[in-house]
């Protein structure tokens, strides 16, 4: 089974809760508030480890779950904030938001690092809340709570060179002789269902050969597992397309492949292609290349009559490829630009107020519903707090608009309150 595509759970860890805490030393009668604040929650944050190169470590395990930070202590000590959780992905790692499509991030270098969610701040202890007119507040915050969401990981081979051709052209085997790879290999169609590397090396220099598994006619719309292979194509420098000698209708075959990979990203109909005739030990293979050959020239294209299995003109398919390749030393990777996740927007700050009965409210809102989680509701001065934000926000008014009566019950995210003037 590939694992180049999956879908995983991530929360980042909650805040600390702050302290209401007083001095209570025996020669210090008006010590004071000195609640100290919470700790921060760890953040989930998605790393590049090159010693990976596929998602199959996401197959048991798909929920990560950073830890939260400590509470506030006495004596205005804060609580520890928790550590972050780190989570590998090979190179060439696309993440999106599982739900819009939204790519967040393009993990293409090793040790790269992208913060998929930030821990929740830690609470405020009391002793944060003193003013002039209020001296010993019994006050504090408790822990933002942290976020949750589901997002997916798409990987792309990083490669230089990709091994493209219709099924059973004969790519895993060349990718087994020409580098240290063992992929599987067999005498019928599809026997390669995921993509595999190999290391070439040619006097002091090596390359990563990826074998694409064989295109079918449709895969740009998907079928077969058209997009599942196409995708790793997009990174690669160059390409070698393997023609299968054996084949009914070899030209036929060169032009579907440059058709579907034109036709999923016209950028690759300008990616440098090797054209290589395969199984030339075959005679029918034999009997059919001077007219390959031909026709292929009229399209100027020059392609190298190959046998993988006998190793026939291996060596120049490799010279010529390290010959080339230092044209296109930049690798044409997609251009994918990260999202900022905790930009203050709008609809942060927007809210909805549903009338769920008579009497009966719902106050639907991030921000709010937020502030709500961290709210003391046990010390009055935190509930008046609550008050003022709600003022502040309009939902006081929004709410009075909508008819809420004294008495009226409003929920707002895990909270059932009671309104009152």
């Amino acid at each position: 089974m590939a694992f180049d595509e999956v879908k995983i759970f991530v929360r980042s860890g909650d805040g600390g809760d702050g302290l209401v805490a007083f001095r209570r030393e025996k020669y210090v009668p008006r010590g004071g508030p000195a609640g100290g604040d919470g700790g921060n929650g760890g953040d989930v944050i998605l790393r590049v480890n090159p010693r990976l190169s596929t998602l199959s470590p996401f197959q048991n395990k798909v929920h990560f779950r950073a830890e939260s930070g400590k509470r506030g202590g006495s004596s205005r000590k804060t609580g520890a904030s928790a550590k972050d959780l780190y989570i590998d992905v090979p190179p060439g790692t696309v993440v999106r938001d599982a739900e819009t499509d939204q790519v967040l991030a393009d993990l293409v270098q090793s040790a790269a690092e992208y913060v998929v969610l930030r821990g929740g701040r830690g609470g405020r202890g009391n002793a944060r809340f003193v003013t002039a007119s209020n001296q010993a507040p019994r006050i504090a915050e408790k822990g933002e709570p942290g976020e949750e969401r589901w997002i997916a990981l798409e990987l792309k081979l990083i490669a230089d060179v990709g091994l493209v051709g219709v099924p059973n052209a004969g790519k895993s085997t060349l990718l087994s002789v020409v580098s240290n790879a063992k992929p599987k290999i067999a005498d019928y169609p599809f026997t390669t269902l995921e993509p595999n590397l190999g290391v070439v090396r040619y006097d002091d220099e090596e390359l990563v050969f990826a074998d694409i598994p064989g295109l079918i006619e449709g895969a740009h719309m998907g079928v077969g597992l058209g997009h599942s292979f196409l995708r790793h194509v997009q990174r690669t420098r160059m390409l070698i397309h393997v023609l299968d000698g054996a084949s009914p209708d070899v030209l036929a075959d060169f032009s579907q492949i440059n058709s579907e990979l034109a036709l999923y990203d016209e950028r690759l109909q300008d990616r440098p292609q090797i054209i290589v005739f395969n199984k030339i030990d075959l005679p029918e293979a034999q009997s059919i290349w001077p007219e390959v050959q031909a026709e292929l020239k009229k399209r100027s294209v020059d392609a190298i009559p190959i046998s993988a299995a006998t190793h026939e003109n291996i060596n120049l398919l490799i010279q010529r490829t390290f010959g080339q390749i230092p044209e296109y030393r930049e690798a044409p990777v997609e251009e994918i630009a990260e999202k900022p996740l905790y930009e203050l927007k709008a609809d942060d700050l927007a809210f909805e107020i549903e009338k769920i009965e008579e009497g009966a409210y719902r106050v639907a809102g991030k921000r709010i519903e937020r502030a709500a989680a961290m709210t003391y509701w046990d010390y009055e001065e935190a509930v008046l707090r609550f008050q003022n934000i709600l003022e502040t926000l309009g939902i006081s008014k929004s709410l009075e608009d909508a008819g809420v009566q004294v008495g009226d019950t409003v929920y707002i995210g895990d909270f059932e309150l009671e309104w009152s003037d």
